[in-house]
């Protein structure tokens, strides 16, 4: 079979190995139908991941069909099934609090074990959830980027009537626009490309603001009335970007930071102690595969349409490529095992 494998910085290859063979532990095979490539897959390609482990099959936004069974399981062969890329120990604090999603000594599929970019993958029957066979696989591959939006609104305690600043208009910024709309907010969404804000506003938005034309912190002072913004939640995840986050929050606001970056950002305590701001981290998602199913299976996500580019398999190396060199071009792209 054909796995798409990181073997060093820069340097992706397709291979041929043996189809894997079920066990106790890794119950079911499944053939893998639709994999979307993330921005997290892309740093992995280009060593810019600090907690990737290389050689390594990256993909964990995956969607498949279950194959084969290693003696009873409660799935059933031909059921169609989302990845939840998570393998927490279940002994650490973190895991005790009921937060596997940062467990301690986390396994996370596609990052520390090789993920989704295989024609066939063995798994544990824990890791999966099994989505209504009528809806098509180029939209049940956003189930787990949509449960970052999850993870990140509720992270963000979001609550009817808040305003929230949502900086980045990529796949995560957008898939936490969706989750903020599902109750009645005020959302603002900040970005450089002006088609992305676009987008954006097609995706319900109700205001935009390009910060290659407009100073953000001016322009949410005009639409908050001076007042800031009650949610800031950052998809960007720059040293700059979380600077501004905090400096846009309202008097009793809450900030969301959701990147990896590990350069230093210029934070005043100031702002912080005299708003008695929240500020919290968002990382993966915690019990949210069920819920966004159920949106996604109740129409919620239908004028989703985020998928710009889908690539066969035979052209991954092409894929990372055109998103590298044409990103004003992509929204979400998904490689394709059909």
């Amino acid at each position: 079979m054909k796995i798409i494998r990181v073997n060093d910085v820069n340097e992706m290859t397709i291979e041929d190995i043996e189809k894997p063979k079920v066990d106790e532990k890794k119950n079911i095979l499944v053939k893998t139908k639709k994999v979307g490539i993330c921005g997290s897959d892309r740093h992995i390609l280009h060593g810019k991941n600090p907690l990737a482990t290389l050689p390594r099959v990256v993909g964990h936004e995956v969607v498949g069909i279950v194959e084969e069974i290693y003696d009873e399981s409660i799935l059933n062969i031909g059921d169609h099934v989302v990845i939840e890329p998570i393998s927490p120990c279940g002994k650490c604090y973190a895991c005790k609090q009921n937060r596997p999603n940062v467990c301690q000594n986390l396994i996370v599929f596609g990052v520390h074990e090789d993920g989704g970019m295989q024609e066939y993958f063995k798994i544990s029957e824990n890791q999966l959830h099994v989505i209504d066979k009528d809806i098509p696989f180029e939209k049940s591959v956003l189930i787990e980027p949509l449960t970052i939006g999850a993870q990140a609104t509720s992270r963000a305690n979001l609550q009817e009537g808040d305003t929230v600043l949502i900086q980045g208009a990529g796949p995560i910024g957008l898939c936490i626009l969706k989750y903020a709309k599902l109750i009645n907010t005020k959302v603002i969404m900040s970005d450089i490309d002006q088609a992305k804000l676009e987008y954006a506003k097609k995706q319900g938005a109700d205001i935009t603001i390009n910060v290659e034309k407009s100073n953000l912190i001016d322009e949410v002072e005009t639409v908050t009335n001076g007042e800031g913004v009650n949610v800031s939640i950052d998809a960007v995840c720059t040293s700059k970007t979380f600077e501004l986050s905090i400096q846009v929050a309202s008097p009793a606001g809450r900030v969301v930071v959701l990147g990896f970056d590990e350069n230093p950002a210029n934070i005043v305590q100031l702002p912080i102690t005299k708003n008695e701001l929240t500020i919290v981290g968002s990382r993966l998602q915690t019990h949210k595969f069920k819920e966004v199913i159920k949106h996604l299976e109740d129409g919620d996500f239908d004028d989703f349409d985020l998928i710009t580019q889908v690539f066969d398999y035979e052209d991954a190396i092409k894929a990372f490529n055109f998103i590298d060199e044409q990103p004003d071009k992509v929204r979400k792209a998904i490689i394709n095992f059909e």
